[in-house]
Formats: structure tokens, C-alpha cells, sequence
């Protein structure tokens, strides 16, 4: 039989309350968790000494168990006089000192200053049923008794479920009556009911609400906790009421996630925080997958530090094939975040346990697995922090991965994208130290290939001439990783390259040993102004590269800006690579409609246009010529076979790689008009 309100008006009404203890009969009703899951806090907060006054006891065992446990100057009241016979009733011979009377706790006779504690048990969520002005001026009326029979120095001690309007009134009325107000999360209520999971049991989260009264306060204290955690103060208002609500939105999302699958749905992502903290500590990814032929319910995946950019690990499609590979109904993918700080693999299992347990399906009983690609948490060292006027915060950082020592460079703007990496290998100097040198041979991002395949092509095949160097334009430097590869691996090649950041330009001269000569060297210019400069001056390249995102994360496609795509401007570049150049662009396009209207400008410029889609990435390159003989595909996969093996060769030729950097028959097949 279902014995909660219909309405939450049902709350403040006497005949409600009567009727429910009629229907209750003897069994107690603990709405916010029994006295066990209570007792930390009471007794952090409650002496045995103290005179207790507990507001709207109803039927509920909390003061006879604290009376058991030493706590014997205790008068309950309540509204019901139902309530109040049968507790009466009920504790005359066992507990002779404990009070029951029955009073409407918003308009009490006691003395002024006649308890050292006011206890309340969801009395408080009751009377404030809504945000009425009727209503509050009863909660006022409630608030105005406690304080004035309260001794100074005395605490209001308050289980809530803290409706938004009943926090925001507590965080407006107690400071401003020279109260020191905290609210504690208390977990162990919240995962007592989860594991009762019976129609009864509560699964919103529950807090305590010590509101300590003094004769005055100069300025407002404010603190939150999670459990027996250390206290977090706050100075304003907003940054308690924005941890509580936070607390409350997890609540949901695990409640939704206990009842119910979402496979077939979106995964659902949550950061975790520790409470004194603002930065995130953990991001968790939760997926779901039909339980036929799975291994098991339920299991959580640590990611090592390093590894959350892999798009296994970093894209929602990649985690999905996690997921199929775990073979696990559910899957809690857990990424470590930067500038945090972990031990041991084991101990970031225990820091997580009791957050991985709320996100699991309901009636798990079996242990929960936890997966990783070793024994470790993976090593991160933070090289720089640094800030740029365009970019933002960024850091380069040195992470292990798969063996090998990987400087990147990262925007915290979008900490989960490398905007540059590269290969560290350790150097062996007879006589000397050992230093780092950074492997030109490696390229990092898989676009940055296949666009060199172009280059390849534009400055060989385009123009056959060994006696003369082939000009390259590439618009977007970052860590510079695509130009020294470049720099490298073609020695007939003269690059320019185009930087609007020269925070950019110092980072890659100092963490990624780019070097500038007569065959290489970098502008810092806005890389549209200078491409109309070069068309006004006539100034031509065999090979133009568009490698530039955008800072708008909210945009749809977000490699190259839209600016870049202008018409205005693809009709210059058009004039700067002449009859046989070539101009590649990264295009980086989760939205279809913009991807094809991206497509249709290009063609409009170029009379041949081709494309190649990474696998396991939204990374597309773009090749453009104005060369009528790419008209068919089969044309382009022609040159780009030569081209393909040229760029192979010429990488084991200036001992860059052992071994071949394209796969030649992977690219041509995939290649499509």
C-alpha cells in the first residue's frame, strides 16, 4: 500500500498525518534513515548532557533509540494526537523519562531558552510543502519558536531532503539570526535505503543541517561535507546551495541509472570532485549494452593517465567498442584528470569504490570487477603551465604510454584533445648525460600522414624539377609537429608556415626543438590576412595546408573555423597554387548538413576535389587541385599510389622510420571523390 502524499500540500495537514499513523499502525516509519545510519552525525553534533527537544516526533524510534544509547533528556512533541498517545503507550515502562506532548511546533509554550538542542526529522520538509507566502510565513513562526527557546550556543540539528526553496530560505533566515550554518551529505542514509529497495525506502540523497546559534555573527559562516569528510566554508550563498544541488543531481542520475538500462541511449557522463575542490578529480562514462551473451552485470574500466585521448578511451563510439570488448552489461569508464595527483592503482579503486557502487544496476550482490590496461595509474609530468591571450590555459606534459614517452601539448579549454604530441626518446652520449631528443620521424596525429602524402605529391609528381625547391604554405603551426615532419622527410621542400599565436610559436621552439633555417620558417599573422596578401602579391605555393580548429567548442564542426571556408578565400587559394598545386584541409565535422555544405563550397572553387575519412576518428582530409586529370577517382588513387610509395621511401631515406609511415593500399581504397 503506497502511504506517501499524492500532493506535497498533504504534508501540512493534521488530518493527513493523523490518517497515515491510523494506516501506519505499530511499524515505525523512518523517513530519512533509522538511528545506525543517523548515529555519526548525532553524536558529532549531540551530547548526552544536552536538553533535546525533538520537533514532530510522529511515530519514528530515533529519540527511543538515542534514549537507549544514553540520551535521556528528551520531549518529543508532535501535532497528532494520534501519534502522541501511541508512543506514549508505547515507552511508559521501558523509557519513564522521555516526554511526550502534543504541540504544533510552530507556535510552542516552552520557556525561552529551556533546550541546548533542537532535533528535527523531516518536520522541516513537512510544514515547507511549498514556497507560498502563507507558507513561509508558518516556517518563519517554526524558525522564530526554535531560536527563542534555544540557549545560545545551542544547535538546530535538521534532517532534509533540501528542496531547493527550503535551502535557499535557510541560507537567506539562520545567518541573518547569527547562526553558523553546515549541511553534511549523509551518504550511509542514502545507500541504507538504496540496498532496502523496498516502496518505502527514500533514494534521494538526505543532508543534516547544523544551524548553531550566537548572540551575534560579524560575518556569514558557511560549510559543506560529504559524510565524515573534512569541511568545506564557503563565503557565498550560491557556492552551498550549488553543492548541495550538485549532490542532488548525482542522486538522480544514480536513481535512473539503479532502475533502468540505457541501452540503446547515449552514455551518461559524470565528473567527481572531491568536496574542497572545484576542478574535477574523475569523469565517469557510464554505457550500457543488451545482457544477452555478456560476461558479466557490471564492471568499471580506470583509464591510465595519458590514455583518455585515445579514442578507445576518448570518443563515445570508442567506448562503446570497449564496452563490447569487456563484455559487460554495464560499464563505468573511469578517466583521471590532470593536475591531480594518484598514487597507486589500488588506492584510486578505493577512492572510487563507493561512487562506482551508486552508478550500479539495481540487486547487484556480486563484487564489482574493476579492468585497466596494467598495474598502474599511468605516469603524467606537468613540463609548463602557460597561458595564451587566444587560447587560454594550456600545458605540456609528458605522459607514458605503450611503452614510449609522449610530449603534448594540451588547451584546458579542450583537455581532451592533443593539439600537439610527440615521440621523446632518450639519447645515449658516450661520456655525457643522457638527454632527450624529440623524434621528428613521429607523426601523432594520423591526418598529419596523410596530408604529407599530398605535399608529397604537390612538390614531386606536380612538379618533377629536382633543381628547384617547392614552396609549402601550411596555415597553423601548434607543437610544429607536421612541419618538422615535413622539414624532415623532404629536403626539396621550402615551408612557410602561418601562426596568429606566438605564445604557439615560442612552445614549439622550446618543448618540441623546432628549428627554423633557410628552408623553413614561421610567420606569426592571421592566416586568412596573409593568404589575401600572398593572392594581392602574387606570391604561389605547390601546396597550401588548412591544419586550424576552431576555439568555438560549441560549433558543429570545429576544424577549419567557418572563416576559412569563405568562398572569397578558397577563390585565393585557388590562384595561389596555380594549374598544378594542391590545397588540403584537416576538416573536423560531426554535423552532416555542415560537412556537406563544407563539400559544395569546395567544389564550386576547385574543379576536382577527393577526400580520405580516418578510421576510429572525425578527422577528414581534403585534397583540392585545379587540375582537370582528377576528375575520377581512379586518377587520383594513380598519383597518390606514386606519391604514397615517394613518401615512404624518402622517410627510411633521411632515416626517419625502419619501417613504411603509409599503409599505400589502406589510403587508395579508402579514397572517394
Amino acid at each position: 500500500m503506497n502511504l506517501l502524499p499524492k500532493t506535497r500540500e498533504e504534508f501540512a495537514q493534521t488530518d493527513y498525518w493523523n490518517e497515515f499513523f491510523k494506516k501506519r499502525g505499530e511499524k515505525a516509519f523512518e523517513w530519512y534513515g533509522e538511528y545506525l545510519e543517523l548515529c555519526d552525525q548525532i553524536h558529532k553534533y549531540i551530547k548526552p548532557a544536552d536538553k533535546i527537544l525533538m520537533l514532530g516526533c510522529g511515530n519514528s524510534k530515533l529519540s527511543m533509540d538515542m534514549y537507549d544509547s544514553g540520551f535521556r533528556d528528551i520531549t518529543n512533541i508532535d501535532i497528532s494526537p494520534v501519534a502522541v498517545k501511541k508512543m506514549l503507550e508505547l515507552n511508559a515502562k521501558s523509557r519513564p523519562d522521555m516526554k511526550f506532548l502534543q504541540m504544533d511546533a510552530t507556535a510552542m509554550t516552552f520557556t525561552d531558552e529551556s533546550f541546548s538542542v533542537a532535533l528535527d526529522k523531516g518536520t522541516l520538509d513537512a510544514l515547507f510543502a511549498d514556497d507560498a507566502k502563507e507558507t513561509r510565513l508558518v516556517v518563519e513562526n517554526y524558525f522564530k519558536g526554535i531560536l527563542r527557546t534555544m540557549r545560545n550556543g545551542g544547535r538546530y540539528v535538521c534532517i532534509s531532503l533540501l528542496q531547493e526553496h527550503i535551502l535557499s530560505f535557510l541560507l537567506d533566515y539562520l545567518p541573518r539570526n547569527n547562526c553558523m550554518l553546515r549541511i553534511v551529505h549523509c551518504l550511509g542514509v542514502e545507500q541504507a535505503n538504496k540496498e532496502k529497495n523496498s516502496d518505502d525506502a527514500l533514494t534521494l540523497p538526505v543532508f543534516v543541517v547544523i544551524a548553531t546559534k550566537f548572540k551575534s555573527l560579524p560575518m556569514p559562516i558557511l560549510e559543506f561535507g560529504l559524510g565524515n569528510d573534512k569541511m568545506q566554508r564557503f563565503t557565498a550563498s550560491s557556492d552551498l546551495m550549488n553543492a548541495v544541488s550538485s549532490v542532488q543531481k548525482a542522486a538522480l542520475v544514480c536513481n535512473g541509472l539503479a532502475k533502468s538500462s540505457i541501452a540503446g541511449h547515449n552514455e551518461v557522463t559524470m565528473d567527481l570532485h572531491r568536496p574542497s575542490e572545484t576542478d574535477p578529480r574523475y569523469t565517469i562514462h557510464i554505457l550500457d549494452q543488451p545482457p544477452a551473451r555478456c560476461l558479466g552485470k557490471y564492471a568499471a574500466f580506470i583509464v591510465p593517465q595519458g590514455r583518455e585521448i585515445e579514442w578507445l578511451f576518448g570518443t563515445p563510439e570508442g567506448r562503446k567498442k570497449l564496452q563490447e570488448s569487456a563484455n559487460f552489461q554495464r560499464l563505468a569508464v573511469v578517466t583521471l584528470h590532470r593536475d591531480q595527483v594518484y598514487s597507486t592503482l589500488d588506492e584510486v579503486k578505493l577512492e572510487l569504490a563507493d561512487s562506482i557502487k551508486n552508478l550500479s544496476p539495481s540487486g547487484l550482490t556480486d563484487q564489482i570487477p574493476y579492468l585497466s590496461l596494467g598495474s598502474d595509474v599511468g605516469k603524467r609530468e606537468t613540463l609548463i603551465c602557460g597561458f595564451s591571450k587566444i587560447s587560454g590555459d594550456f600545458r605540456i606534459e609528458e605522459v607514458e604510454a605503450n611503452g614510449k614517452t609522449l610530449r603534448r601539448l594540451i588547451f584546458l579549454s579542450n583537455q581532451f584533445v592533443v593539439q600537439s604530441e610527440a615521440l621523446v626518446k632518450t639519447i645515449k652520449i658516450k661520456g655525457k648525460k643522457e638527454r632527450k631528443k624529440i623524434d621528428f620521424g613521429y607523426l601523432a596525429c594520423q591526418h598529419h600522414l596523410y596530408m604529407s602524402v599530398g605535399v608529397q605529391l604537390a612538390t614531386t609528381l606536380q612538379n618533377p624539377r629536382k633543381d628547384v625547391e617547392k614552396d609549402v604554405l601550411v596555415v597553423g603551426l601548434g607543437g610544429g609537429g607536421l612541419c618538422s615532419f615535413l622539414h624532415a622527410a623532404l629536403p626539396h621542400a621550402r615551408i612557410t608556415a602561418v601562426e596568429i599565436d606566438p605564445i604557439m610559436l615560442e612552445v614549439a621552439e622550446q618543448y618540441f626543438e623546432l628549428k627554423q633555417d633557410k628552408r623553413f620558417h614561421v610567420v606569426i599573422d592571421d592566416g586568412l590576412a596573409f593568404v589575401e596578401r600572398c593572392r594581392n602579391e602574387d606570391i604561389h605555393f605547390d601546396a597550401v595546408l588548412f591544419d586550424v580548429d576552431s576555439k568555438d567548442l560549441s560549433l558543429g564542426m570545429s576544424c577549419p573555423p567557418q572563416s576559412f571556408l569563405a568562398i572569397d578565400i578558397l577563390q585565393h587559394i585557388k590562384e595561389i597554387i596555380g594549374p598544378k598545386g594542391l590545397f588540403m584541409l584537416n576538416l573536423v565535422c560531426r554535423d552532416e548538413s555542415l560537412r556537406g555544405s563544407a563539400m559544395e563550397g569546395l567544389r564550386k572553387v576547385f574543379p576536382a576535389v577527393c577526400s580520405y575519412k580516418l578510421d576510429e576518428d572525425i578527422n577528414e582530409v581534403v585534397y583540392c587541385a585545379n587540375d582537370e586529370k582528377y576528375k575520377t577517382v581512379e586518377q587520383w588513387r594513380k598519383q597518390f599510389g606514386t606519391a604514397g610509395r615517394g613518401l615512404n621511401s624518402a622517410v627510411k631515406e633521411q632515416k626517419l622510420a625502419l619501417d613504411d609511415a603509409l599503409e599505400v593500399a589502406d589510403f587508395l581504397g579508402e579514397l572517394k571523390i
